[in-house]
């Protein structure tokens, strides 16, 4: 291992490595946005069908209509599919673009980087939104005025907050991690051979 990092000068003197960890913290940071920004794209086009539908179909108050609720579920397949083609794409980009130009010490450096920050920023994320989550119920339940009650509003915004982090971004970053790794691994030998060259 020695012999491998001194060959390819791993080393936090490096400024490859040095750029490589602040790009994977960067990607990181930049993916947790971008799930978070597409959970309330696909959250408002949802309330729109929804209103829709009772503005179209009376019948749903009253319960003498059913809702459409394929539409419902179509309409968060597809958001969800659309949103993730950015994020992913560009896991799979940035470990290649990295090590084309900063070599094999820039891809271990983004790979250190994205593992260090995005392992803490998950486990915050999801214990964030977990917490925000069993706040709401717990006022639910009667405690600090119950439903209706300010803290129960407040525990109703924070909750809006909490279910992306603990439902989407937090899992999904380990996601992105495991992906990075794996495009790294599967192109070492373009890295290696052209890493750094190219200009």
């Amino acid at each position: 291992m020695a012999t491998f990092m001194a060959a390819y000068d791993a080393t936090l003197m490096n400024p490859a490595v040095l750029c490589g960890i602040f790009i994977g913290a960067m990607m990181v940071l930049v993916f947790s946005a971008m799930t978070l920004k597409a959970v309330g794209r696909a959250a408002g086009s949802m309330v729109e069908e929804v209103r829709r539908q009772f503005r179209e179909m009376p019948g749903i108050m009253e319960g003498t209509t059913k809702p459409d609720y394929a539409r419902c579920v179509a309409i968060s397949t597809a958001g969800a599919q659309r949103e993730m083609l950015v994020p992913s794409l560009m896991a799979i980009v940035v470990p290649i673009a990295v090590g084309l130009v900063f070599g094999v010490a820039g891809v271990m450096g983004l790979l250190v980087g994205s593992l260090s920050c995005g392992f803490v920023l998950a486990i915050m994320l999801n214990n964030a939104g977990g917490a925000w989550d069993n706040a709401k119920k717990h006022i639910e339940r009667g405690n600090f005025g119950g439903k209706g009650s300010d803290a129960h509003k407040a525990a109703v915004a924070c909750d809006t907050i909490g279910d992306p982090f603990k439902d989407t971004t937090g899992p999904a970053i380990n996601i992105l991690i495991k992906l990075m790794t794996m495009v790294s691994v599967v192109f070492s030998g373009v890295v290696v051979a052209f890493g750094g060259k190219l200009f």
